[in-house]
């Protein structure tokens, strides 16, 4: 008998190896690309971000370290709208041309030593006319001295995220330990946009600027070519070769290009435009969420309210290849458990979207409202389930 079930097992064994494997799932292949193909451009480093989501459209080296030339002025001009914020200097206070600003080379406003020019006129020279002579000035009044300038731009740096950069002087004169890349460029960029609109708004889109007789045309020529371009900034050295970030806003939608290294003035113009119309042609943008606007309620423990309403603190507007909005797929994921107490801007989930089976991108989801901590009693029966989850 114990034979006879030997034999059966092992006959039975022997027809289940024999059995023909299960054929593998079939893959659907999209026949349309997840992303669009995007054109070359003749410059070394390039990147397209949607300002909204600060989505990456396309992109070439775009984290090789490079010389900003005069694109450091933004960062300059960000300290400086910062310290105009902090009521450090003032618009209409006065500052003194040292002897240093006057010498230095460069493109320059024309200030003349130990003459009294105002913060607004210096930001006019420094953005419009990218006078290194005005950068120095501000510089110098904010920090006293340009190098103590440097510093406070290297951990302004750090702390917007540009992990790839380091600032010598706030003019963008070359130095070897002078550098920074195209994405550290989009974060700088997106930042003063951002923090800074009104100041944006007011310098960055002037075509031209009248110092002392002298009148100079804003070297970003998309601000004549293109009326949605209001800004942003251009660069220039020998080392660099010829350099523009541009932003254009056209409709609910803001783009930002970065371009680093183009082989003249009218190509890194022609190429700029070139990416700014690719990443409006090439791609729908949705209001995935409107600001405030309620995406889930979430669980919250040992708070005063057991629930938390999640969203976006702005509008949250999504680039998706033309066409596909219908295929796009979002999941929010609940940083779990949540403790109250729970403060209005702080990071509660991440959203996870997908373009059909494809990630698409991951996005933070805040709270949009406060939840103070519950009372002790209320604290001590979550502790207690807490513990039994």
């Amino acid at each position: 008998m114990r034979k006879r079930c030997i034999f059966l097992l092992l006959f039975l064994s022997t027809f289940a190896l024999a059995q023909p494997a299960a054929p593998a799932p079939i893959q659907p292949v999209p026949s349309v690309p997840v992303l669009p193909a995007f054109p070359a451009l003749a410059a070394k480093s390039w990147l397209l971000i949607e300002f909204s989501s600060n989505q990456e459209l396309a992109s070439q080296a775009a984290d090789d370290r490079l010389d900003p030339a005069s694109l450091t002025k933004l960062m300059t001009a960000y300290l400086v709208f910062s310290a105009m914020k902090e009521g450090t200097i003032k618009a209409n206070q006065e500052l003194v041309v040292s002897e240093k600003a006057w010498k230095i080379g460069g493109s320059k406003m024309f200030v003349l030593v130990d003459a009294k020019v105002t913060v607004d006129d210096l930001l006019k020279g420094m953005i419009v006319q990218s006078g290194n002579d005005a950068s120095v000035v501000l510089s110098e009044a904010i920090a006293g001295s340009e190098e103590n300038f440097a510093q406070m731009m290297n951990r302004e740096g750090k702390r917007l995220g540009m992990v790839s950069s380091n600032f010598v002087n706030s003019t963008g004169m070359p130095d070897p330990q002078h550098y920074t890349t195209a994405r550290d460029l989009a974060k700088l960029s997106s930042a003063l946009i951002r923090d800074f609109p009104e100041e944006y708004a007011k310098y960055y889109s002037m075509r031209e600027y009248r110092y002392s007789d002298i009148t100079q045309r804003n070297r970003n020529d998309l601000l004549f070519i293109d009326p949605t371009v209001d800004g942003i900034k251009t660069g220039h050295t020998q080392s660099a070769g010829f350099c523009l970030v541009a932003s254009a806003k056209r409709g609910a939608r803001r783009l930002l290009s970065i371009v680093l290294g183009a082989p003249s003035e009218s190509i890194r113009t022609q190429e700029s435009l070139k990416l700014l119309n690719f990443g409006f042609q090439a791609y729908d943008a949705l209001r995935i969420y409107s600001k405030n606007q309620t995406v889930s309620s979430l669980k919250v423990w040992k708070g005063a309210s057991s629930t938390l309403k999640a969203g976006f603190m702005s509008d949250f507007i999504l680039a998706v290849p033309k066409g596909r909005a219908s295929e796009l797929k979002a999941e929010l994921v609940s940083r779990q458990p949540l403790m109250a107490p729970i403060v209005e801007g702080q990071i509660v989930g991440t959203m996870k979207l997908s373009l059909g089976e494809t990630p698409y991108g991951e996005y933070p989801v805040f709270a949009i409202e406060t939840v103070q901590p519950a009372g002790f009693f209320g604290r001590m029966v979550d502790s207690f389930r807490l513990w039994f989850n």
